[in-house]
């Protein structure tokens, strides 16, 4: 388990005249992070300055950032501590500055890149990323109806719908879930035929998977 964002997310503000942009993603690879941080470079190419920070790896063993000539400790460092007070992974983020004529100081330019990412990450969602377990339940058709509706109740969404001579539903099961075990032998008098698929890795909020789109 760690923490990352769902997608992408912005914040902007503006300090002592210079416009500051945040950007923040979840990526799962050293490559897509460096690829995100050449998109905005590109696209802001006129900033004064575009800083990143990222963190990879579940046991956070890819760390990297950029000043990108700001003073030396000023922009990226900063950046990366709100990544790890945040207890974020798998994640990156570039602060844009447009220069407004301003000098901030290297304690206002702590604060400002500190408030990039911090406005980013408000910006948007901060999720709990999960192991699941894909798990196929196949059933006779009288008990369709109450799992229907269970499913519904408890915020289930349904992979996968199978009508045979039995119905299946496949749905992501947390692994600490063990109730909805208990609750379809009960719906069908113990005849539910239960079968984990497979592991997904998927985003959470307050135990509630979210699927992106």
């Amino acid at each position: 388990m760690y923490y990352s964002m769902l997608g992408e997310s912005t914040g902007e503000f503006v300090e002592k005249k210079s416009r500051f942009i945040g950007f923040i993603k979840r990526v799962e690879t050293e490559e897509e992070a460096l690829k995100f941080i050449e998109e905005k470079k590109s696209k802001y190419y006129d900033a004064t300055h575009n800083t990143y920070a990222y963190i990879i790896g579940e046991k956070k063993n890819i760390q990297r950032y950029s000043d990108d000539g700001e003073p030396s400790g000023t922009a990226g460092v900063p950046m990366l501590e709100v990544l790890k007070k945040e207890d974020m992974t798998n994640v990156v983020t570039v602060v844009t500055r447009y220069f407004g004529g301003v000098l901030l100081g290297a304690g206002g330019l702590v604060r400002a890149y500190t408030k990039g990412v911090v406005e980013a990450i408000n910006g948007g969602t901060k999720v709990l990323i999960k192991s699941m377990n894909r798990t196929k339940f196949t059933y006779d058709y009288t008990a369709h109806g109450a799992i229907t509706n269970y499913l519904i109740t408890n915020g289930y969404k349904v992979i996968e719908e199978n009508y045979t001579d039995m119905v299946s539903v496949t749905i992501d099961v947390d692994p600490e879930d063990k109730k909805i075990f208990d609750d379809m032998n009960d719906m069908t008098s113990g005849s539910v035929e239960i079968k984990i698929l497979g592991e997904v890795i998927l985003p959470t909020v307050d135990g509630k998977i979210l699927y992106e789109v």
